[in-house]
């Protein structure tokens, strides 16, 4: 018998018990399929892992990232704090100073406008401690009640939705 007796017509090996082949082959094929569903399921579990890793990741970055502005942002604030200051201590001094202050104040401003910071105005407005931070208290006046934010002594911000530095206040309160 040669090598050629063990190829059918159709090309196939020849088997002696085709019965007990099939069975191993069956079990073989089986066996492989099992360990092709159990790949392919560890397959979609790492790739979803590694989706809410890259998600997380994201999240990370965009944190770290508005953490970062919200700092850099917060430097500016008692640069625009002070030229304010300045503007009010030279209200009938130099024109042309008075002017190139104005001039730098409105730069910042528009620096903040740009990045989403805007001035809280809680002038007059009931007193919030979301919002505002109390440093001391006058004695109301006519018409003002009590726990009214009647000074600003420094602005608050916010940037969007969240609050970037509260407002330093004087709030109203009867002896």
């Amino acid at each position: 018998m040669n090598d050629n007796d063990l190829i059918t017509e159709a090309g196939e090996a020849a088997i002696d018990d085709p019965v007990a082949t099939n069975g191993d082959i069956r079990a073989q094929l089986d066996a492989a399929s099992a360990k092709a569903d159990e790949n392919w399921n560890k397959y979609l579990l790492a790739m979803a892992d590694f989706e809410n890793y890259k998600k997380q990741m994201e999240r990370r970055v965009q944190m770290i990232v508005s953490d970062h502005r919200k700092s850099v942002l917060l430097r500016f604030l008692p640069v625009i704090d002070n030229l304010e200051r300045a503007l009010q201590f030279n209200a009938s001094g130099d024109d042309k100073l008075r002017g190139g202050i104005e001039q730098t104040l409105k730069g910042f401003e528009s620096v903040l406008q740009s990045e989403g910071v805007k001035a809280i105005d809680v002038k007059g407005k009931p007193f919030d401690p979301r919002f505002a931070e109390a440093i001391g208290t006058l004695p109301a006046n006519d018409g003002v009640t009590d726990d009214t934010v009647v000074e600003v002594a420094e602005k608050g911000y916010m940037m969007g939705d969240e609050l970037l530095r509260p407002a330093k206040v004087l709030v109203a309160k009867n002896a």
